[in-house]
């Protein structure tokens, strides 16, 4: 059984961009995107979070930055220290010092410096060890990086080949203690060793996105196959509709950077 959520669960999330439609885009197609729709969305996702036991703090709009909505990717947020990314996109690094206003009231900072590049939806924390995608977005210089800044907390960098996605987390993410929901199309999952593997029905090929708050998962309701997969195992889900935002290439974990208070 899992164990008791911690007193207070802080979800850092950010207003939907009006540029939305200018989003970066990497392995999809460029579809509309209704504003208006993304933003109903990002508020049922943000009152997702509450009901999880989460206290939302929401960023005010970047209406320059189309990407902004994406929390996750300007920081890796751990215990003992945040680290502020610096984004393989350079239309994305002026998002940096509001988020980074934002975490130093709870953790101290450290920083991803040039030439490296590193996003936050390429570093899944498991455990004490951060596997770190190799994506056009994270070079080997930033997991240099990332691993000088945790080492002295006890954390193990590893890095992890994948395909066919534009972050880890696209193809790979926890759903449970030592439990991993993965795409084995695009990551073989014996990167995870020691770990549990749930693999997504292969119909639902971007379904491996997936949000561990507590002994709950938020899910996209637009991967049902996968959910009753899920629900099989005995994973406890909470669904969640983000099908106008993953048009913008995000999942359910882009949203927010959710970390204990």
């Amino acid at each position: 059984m899992p164990g008791p959520l911690p007193a207070q669960i802080i979800a850092l999330t950010r207003d939907v961009s009006s540029a939305i439609d200018r989003c970066e885009l990497t392995h999809l197609a460029r579809r509309p995107i209704d504003l208006g729709r993304a933003r109903e969305q990002h508020r049922s996702y943000e009152q997702c979070l509450r009901e999880l036991r989460c206290t939302v703090q929401r960023l005010a709009e970047e209406a320059e930055m189309p990407d902004s909505v994406f929390v996750e990717d300007i920081a890796v947020v751990l215990d003992e220290v945040a680290i502020i990314t610096r984004p393989g996109a350079a239309s994305r690094r002026g998002e940096r010092s509001s988020v980074a206003k934002a975490l130093e009231r709870f953790r101290p900072l450290s920083r991803i410096r040039a030439p490296a590049t590193l996003d936050g939806g390429d570093v899944l924390r498991l455990g004490k060890t951060l596997y770190v995608g190799r994506s056009s977005r994270s070079n080997e210089a930033g997991r240099r990086q990332l691993r000088t800044a945790v080492e002295d907390y006890g954390y193990s960098v590893r890095s992890v080949s994948f395909d066919g996605c534009l972050h880890l987390k696209s193809a790979v993410t926890a759903v449970g203690e030592g439990t991993v929901l993965v795409n084995p199309a695009w990551v073989e999952a014996a990167a995870f060793a020691g770990t549990d593997t749930v693999e997504v029905d292969p119909g639902e090929p971007a379904a491996a996105n997936a949000l561990l708050i507590g002994g709950k998962v938020l899910f996209p309701s637009q991967h049902p196959m996968t959910a009753e997969r899920l629900g099989r195992g005995g994973i406890k889900l909470k669904l969640v509709d983000v099908s106008e935002l993953t048009k913008a290439e995000a999942g359910v974990t882009c949203c927010s950077l959710v970390f204990d208070r």
